[in-house]
């Protein structure tokens, strides 16, 4: 039967290489064709997907770069604006130490700040918005030449419409003898108390221990600004009609390739289907950020046709800006036409290919099938004989194993009852020496022989069954088993001073009883060998627990040694894995259990670490269970 099998596995190493090659090269060339041809298919299917991207790419490139260029102006002008009043101020202070050195020896302070205010008062510029104010270091109004109402008064507590109170920070500016930005919300000049923000320059005055200020209104220059950025914007033009457009939030073209949109609310414009949802939907994407946006316009600027146009939107939230363009999709209509016609080409090109290459390929291959079969073959028979003989090693290993073990505990079993046997002969001999030997001392001591020697033969009996090579099943009670298994190895674990715990149940079994005492005796030894290191001062525990579970025996073995190691954990069931001195171990008693358990009496052992408690103490140990099929 053997051989049989051997010559079938033989045949499968010869043919089963080149058969294979055969089907995968058949089956690679229909893949190649229909997954290529579902590729080509799925290309031509996203062509247009493909431009309409690559062109909103585009139009957000652009916006993008138009968006950007603003916000340069916009940080260049508040910047320059920034130094222009910083110069001004630096101009009135100059000023102001010129009139003082000239006349700090022949007038007063008084007088000489009368001179500094009568000069830059009459001071304006920026088309009259421009001039310079005076504070002292409690906060009052020195000089406003615009608001001369306010001179002389307080304003130390006086806020701006966002609650800054400003002349704080000008009083600090002169205790701090520095200079200073700020920025705050003023009432502009001429404009019927119209409150605009303003960024301000102050310099502390040391002569007069006061401070000399200007500042500029913000959105004064934010409509150059915006002047300037929509020139740029009106002259860019990309692609075949690619523009620029501006919408302000509440709806007028800023900025438009037709210039007749200018200025005009875009109801009066009318360029777009459903307009009114088309811009409100357009705003509110801008408002939010940036997106794109679908939908038809009525008159495409070269045709002057309708059609479907995608833009993509951004918004420009401080200056209430729309800022977008768009592509439309007639532009790319024979570009995707032109694409279909190249990739149908090449499709075809592909197959020819493809086919030459497959059949190129699957001769080569079976050549070096037909030597890996030879390969194959040879490498079988070798590892054929090593297995046999490895086998045999480790099986001859682990009887001597196990024959070593069962050794050390019939040493350990006989210890005591030899020890009584030849104490019982001696006093004995030496009673009878001193005349003192009577029939009541010598039943005593011969039945003392007679239980030893009993003891002695039932320990024999024990081992003998053990190491019956009987192969049969048997109907058998597992607390039995426990019994002659803890019987065999008991001496030693009781020399170790190794505590059993043990709750068993009265279950029926029907396997291989020895097999089964071989493996449970592997485990608990191994048990023993870990217990055995720990220190004197931690309690040596096994506990032995069986019960059924879902129709099925289970067997759990736990101690107190902490623990097998996460990093070996996987491995200690493998032939010749240990953790001990090779004097003390082989690596093959838990490899072995496996053997027995999983192939012969067909369980399953599994391992794995728990921590639990114990007369109120915790602990932690390996825990091996079994599950054995009733």
């Amino acid at each position: 039967m053997i051989q049989s099998k051997e010559k079938q596995l033989l045949n499968i190493i010869r043919f089963t290489p080149a058969i294979i090659v055969l089907i995968l090269s058949i089956f690679m060339v229909l893949f190649l064709y229909f997954e290529k041809k579902r590729t080509f298919h799925e290309e031509k299917k996203s062509i247009e997907e493909q431009f309409i991207n690559e062109n909103k790419e585009i139009i957000k490139d652009e916006v993008n770069r138009v968006y950007t260029f603003i916000k340069h102006l916009q940080e260049t002008t508040e910047n320059e604006l920034k130094k222009n009043v910083k110069e001004r101020v630096y101009e009135a202070h100059s000023l102001a130490t010129n009139i003082y050195e000239k006349n700090k020896n022949t007038k007063t302070k008084e007088e000489i700040f009368e001179l500094i205010k009568t000069a830059l008062s009459g001071i304006r510029y920026n088309n009259g918005r421009g001039y310079f104010f005076m504070d002292d270091i409690y906060g009052n109004k020195l000089v406003h030449p615009i608001d001369t109402s306010i001179e002389g008064k307080n304003m130390l507590n006086f806020t701006d419409v966002k609650g800054y109170k400003l002349f704080e920070t000008i009083v600090d500016t002169i205790k701090q003898k520095s200079e200073r930005f700020d920025e705050y919300y003023w009432y502009k000049p001429n404009t019927n108390k119209e409150i605009g923000r303003k960024i301000s320059f102050y310099k502390y005055f040391e002569p007069l221990n006061m401070a000399i200020g200007t500042g500029e209104y913000f959105d004064e220059f934010e409509k150059e600004i915006q002047k300037k950025a929509l020139e740029y914007i009106n002259l860019i033009r990309f692609g075949k009609a690619g523009y620029i457009f501006v919408i302000s939030y509440d709806g007028v073209y800023l900025s438009h390739i037709r210039k007749n949109y200018l200025g005009k609310h875009y109801l009066e414009n009318n360029d777009i289907k459903n307009i009114a949802k088309v811009i409100e939907d357009a705003i509110k994407i801008a408002k939010d950020g940036e997106g794109y946006y679908s939908y038809i316009q009525n008159k495409k600027p070269d045709t002057n046709e309708p059609t479907h146009k995608i833009s993509f939107i951004k918004g420009l939230s401080n200056w209430n800006w729309m800022i977008g363009s768009g592509f439309y999709e007639d532009d790319v209509i024979s570009r995707i036409e032109d694409r279909k016609r190249k990739i149908d080409e090449k499709f075809e090109e592909y197959i020819q290919n493809i086919l030459i290459i497959s059949f190129v390929i699957m001769i080569i291959l079976l050549f070096i099938s037909k030597y890996v079969t030879n390969f194959l073959e040879q490498k079988f028979r070798q590892y054929k004989q090593e297995l046999s003989k490895k086998q045999t090693i480790l099986h001859q290993q682990s009887k001597m194993a196990s024959m070593g073990e069962m050794i050390g505990n019939i040493a350990h079993q006989w210890r005591q009852p030899l020890s009584t046997i030849t104490t019982a002969a001696t006093g004995m001999k030496l009673q009878k020496e001193f005349g003192e030997f009577n029939d009541e001392i010598f039943y005593d001591s011969v039945d003392k022989i007679n239980a030893s020697a009993q003891h002695l033969s039932k320990t024999i009996d024990d081992f003998r069954n053990f190491f019956s090579p009987n192969k049969t099943k048997t109907q058998f009670d597992l607390k039995n088993t426990f019994s002659t298994a803890l019987d065999l190895i008991s001496a030693q674990f009781n020399a170790k001073e190794i505590k059993i715990i043990k709750h068993i149940e009265n279950i029926q079994l029907n396997t291989y009883e020895n097999e089964l005492i071989q493996a449970l005796i592997n485990i608990l030894n191994n048990a023993r060998d870990e217990l055995i290191k720990l220190p004197n001062s931690i309690e040596r525990l096994i506990f032995i627990d069986t019960y059924i579970e879902d129709g099925n025996v289970i067997i759990e073995i736990k101690d107190s040694a902490g623990g097998v190691p996460s990093d070996i954990i996987d491995r200690i069931f493998e032939p010749y894995f240990t953790t001990k001195h090779k004097s003390n171990g082989t690596g093959i008693g838990l490899y072995m259990t496996e053997e027995i358990l999983v192939k012969h009496l067909k369980a399953d052992i599994e391992v794995y670490n728990q921590k639990y408690k114990y007369n109120d103490k915790s602990y932690k140990g390996a825990v091996f269970k079994i599950t054995i099929p009733q």
